[in-house]
């Protein structure tokens, strides 16, 4: 059903719905760069979506995600908005580890390393190196046709590289990213580029090594900070100074407690959104219209406009997950901790998916003496976790911690228990395919755009490269309609 448009009232360019890091992002561009008149609706009281930073006494944590790849994307985004002197780079030579066996074991990331490392017994070794060097068999068999020739995570690495390179590294590195499944995950949805490295060379290493030479070199640009690969970043003040910052920078544009409530086509190729917000219900017109939302979110506000695409939509899966904010006394540790943190196979009896040791990565998160430890729990394999209540959620990644990393009488300071109903957004089998439907069918929608990390990357820096490149997207649809 089409409206008809008010003459008089005002027509925004872009309408964007969702104040997390992909919505400001794609304002913030388009606002910034193109010069479009842009307004930012958000549901709730805050901007920064899953971005949580808080804070407590000389205590900070990150509730949401903890750090970020320091992509160039990114660090511009940082540098336009006022915080290059608030970016902070983790020491790149800490090791991350894995607890296998009742022992942490660092993380290979060299050939040598992988060489000496416990983590792998001599013949498992020996599988992964044959299989990098490209001698794997092909992808067949009755379960795959079933699949529609579509590999698992684990199907993929199992058959390239082996069943304990699966279990002991990808198995618990899907945990930590996605805190996903190995059997439900898509390798070419999750691991798109790992997977590519097969039709490059038709094995990982050759088609690493083809994809490197082939690669165009890229300059550095002079005016943003210096970064060595391997680093992660954070902000001094934490994460959630970025989306703040952001929306500082577009003002008025940023609409709070603005929940869209419906979106009809007008006859003049706009939209009209229908807001209910704590004072009344507020209408705008607008030429386009970017969804940055959830997809179970997405789905609800698309299903009169788009019902194939909607109906895709809920195919998406968010698993619970819970963050767990531990501080110990340095004396309650078994030893001092200096890396990244540690990663947990589903294999080893711990429920706890990993722990970052917060206050080893960033310094300063933490008062003298003190060991903030972010622990995660939950996730496509452990969907039960929700029938705990917090304090529950919180003696269960305590006692995991003392397997691991406490001595027997250690006591928590419990600085926060974030249960997210619908955490990270699964890249299941099949999902290439659902986006193509949703692709398609939103193509009857001229100036209707999606933006969000169900698309094609969960981590920060991927909602910043995509939403610059939908905000491209948008200025050349605009410009077309001129």
């Amino acid at each position: 059903m089409t409206e008809t448009a008010t003459p008089s009232a005002k027509v925004f360019d872009t309408l964007i719905v969702g104040a997390g890091i992909s919505g400001l992002t794609l304002a913030y561009s388009l606002h910034e760069q193109h010069h479009r008149q842009i307004l930012v609706s958000e549901s709730t009281g805050r901007v920064g979506g899953n971005i949580t930073t808080e804070s407590s006494g000389e205590f900070l944590w990150e509730e949401g995600p903890n750090s970020f790849q320091p992509k160039p994307e990114l660090l511009q985004l940082i540098v336009d908005v006022g915080l290059e002197q608030e970016l902070i780079l983790a020491d790149r030579r800490l090791p991350r580890f894995v607890y296998w066996e009742g022992k942490l074991h660092p993380v290979p990331m060299s050939p040598p390393a992988a060489i000496s490392s416990q983590l792998l017994s001599g013949p498992g070794k020996l599988r992964a190196l044959i299989g990098a060097l490209g001698f794997v068999p092909p992808a067949m068999g009755a379960q795959l046709s079933q699949q529609g020739g579509e590999e698992t995570v684990a199907q993929f690495f199992g058959r390239h590289l082996g069943a304990e390179v699966t279990e002991r590294l990808v198995t618990p590195f899907v945990s930590g990213v996605y805190a996903g499944d190995v059997n439900q995950l898509s390798a070419a949805a999750a691991f798109r580029r790992v997977v590519q490295l097969e039709s490059v060379g038709g094995g990982l290493l050759a088609g690493a090594i083809m994809s490197r030479k082939n690669r165009k070199p890229v300059i550095p640009n002079p005016n943003l900070p210096k970064t060595k690969p391997g680093e992660l970043g954070s902000l001094k003040q934490g994460l959630q100074a970025l989306p703040e910052a952001i929306a500082s920078q577009l003002g008025d544009a940023v609409k709070l407690k603005w929940r869209l409530t419906s979106l009809h086509p007008t006859e003049q190729q706009t939209y009209i959104a229908r807001f209910a917000t704590a004072e009344d219900v507020r209408q705008i017109e607008a030429r386009t219209v970017v969804i940055t939302s959830p997809a179970y979110v997405a789905a609800e506000l698309l299903q009169p406009l788009a019902s194939p695409a909607s109906q895709a939509l809920r195919k998406f899966y968010y698993p619970p997950v819970a963050s767990v904010v531990l501080a110990y006394p340095i004396s309650a540790l078994k030893y001092p901790l200096r890396g990244f943190g540690n990663l947990i196979p589903r294999s080893q009896g711990i429920r706890t998916l990993g722990t970052i040791w917060t206050s080893s990565l960033f310094p300063g998160r933490a008062p003298q003496g003190w060991q903030v430890l972010t622990s995660y729990i939950g996730g496509a394999t452990d969907p039960e976790i929700t029938d705990l209540d917090s304090e529950q959620i919180a003696g269960a990644v305590h006692q995991d911690l003392c397997k691991i990393l406490l001595k027997p009488d250690a006591r928590p300071k419990v600085l926060a228990v974030h249960l997210w109903q619908r955490a990270i957004p699964q890249y299941t089998l099949g999902h290439e395919q659902r986006w193509q439907q949703i692709s398609t069918n939103l193509q009857q929608l001229p100036g209707i755009y999606l933006c969000s990390n169900y698309i094609d990357g969960v981590a920060l820096p991927d909602c910043v490269v995509r939403a610059t490149g939908r905000a491209a997207d948008i200025n050349q649809y605009l410009q077309s309609q001129l």
